[in-house]
């Protein structure tokens, strides 16, 4: 009787170490958004106020919005994409790897150049980016500050006011490419460079005191229009749908427009209408 006692309490105590074990085992619930670089101070303080609000915690990957679309493409989890562009949504829509129907454009942002504080180069106006000897930092062509910033040099050459050798002036002056706007604001602040194209927005409170901003006219930049949405495969489409909500919400607005952007909200149609525009555009 004695050894069926021990039996019985040996099996008891196995099961609830297993149980117990399976509890530790189990994955915590937490959201995971890929993220534009270029977000990073807005998206860093709507994260929280999601966390308290949903109970889920929250990860962010910062980084190009081109490079966090190749890492989904190659496999890599995400629930929410939050793009500097429609082009890197539009290449994850192709593969089927968004629910559309949840994709919006949320907020806007323009081209700035930014210069070091004491300006060495004595950077005035746009002009000035086709002295001989001049140094410019930007992104790569793929990331789309990147991108905007050729849009806006290509603009600029096609104006007779600049002269026939305007572009080529400027590119030849390009001493570095980068793949987030992070790096080219940062080596911009430290001085290994004399002018670079980066958002409005990044020039934010922390940034005034090493880099000063030189507005680019509406007639040559480009308005960057930034989408986000929900990726099939994800394991909390209600509450990644939630974050989205949050980030549209009169307080994500607020947030958003503290950093330097344009806070907008529209349906996925608009975004869509928004893409075929922009690839006719291009």
């Amino acid at each position: 009787m004695i050894k069926k006692h021990v039996l019985v309490a040996l099996i008891a105590a196995l099961f609830l170490a297993s149980a117990s074990y399976a509890g530790f085992a189990e994955e915590p619930e937490e959201l995971t958004i890929f993220t534009a670089a270029s977000l990073t101070g807005a998206f860093s303080e709507i994260g929280p106020l999601y966390e308290k609000m949903a109970n889920i915690d929250v990860a962010f990957n910062f980084d190009g919005s081109q490079n966090l679309r190749t890492q989904i493409q190659n496999g890599a989890y995400a629930d929410v994409f939050a793009s500097a562009n429609m082009k890197q949504m539009d290449a994850l829509k192709r593969d089927q790897l968004m629910n559309n129907s949840s994709i919006i454009i949320f907020a806007e942002n323009k081209i700035s150049l930014i210069v070091p504080k004491d300006n060495p180069a004595k950077i005035r106006n746009l002009t000035d980016l086709a002295k001989p000897g001049l140094k410019i930092i930007m992104g790569t062509k793929d990331v789309p500050v990147g991108d905007y910033a050729l849009q806006i040099i290509n603009r600029l050459g096609n104006d007779s006011a600049y002269g026939p050798d305007y572009k080529a002036r400027v590119m030849a002056n390009i001493i570095s490419q980068e793949t987030t706007v992070n790096y080219v604001v940062t080596k911009v602040a430290l001085g290994e460079a004399d002018v670079g194209f980066a958002y409005v927005s990044d020039v934010t409170k922390d940034l005034a005191s090493k880099v000063d901003k030189i507005d680019i006219p509406d007639e040559y930049n480009v308005i960057g229009k930034y989408p986000i949405g929900v990726l099939k495969d994800s394991k909390y489409p209600a509450k990644s749908q939630d974050f989205i909500n949050l980030v549209t919400s009169e307080q994500g607005k607020a947030i958003l427009e503290k950093y330097g952007f344009s806070a907008v909200h529209s349906s996925p149609a608009e975004a869509a209408g928004n893409s075929a525009a922009a690839k006719a555009a291009a």
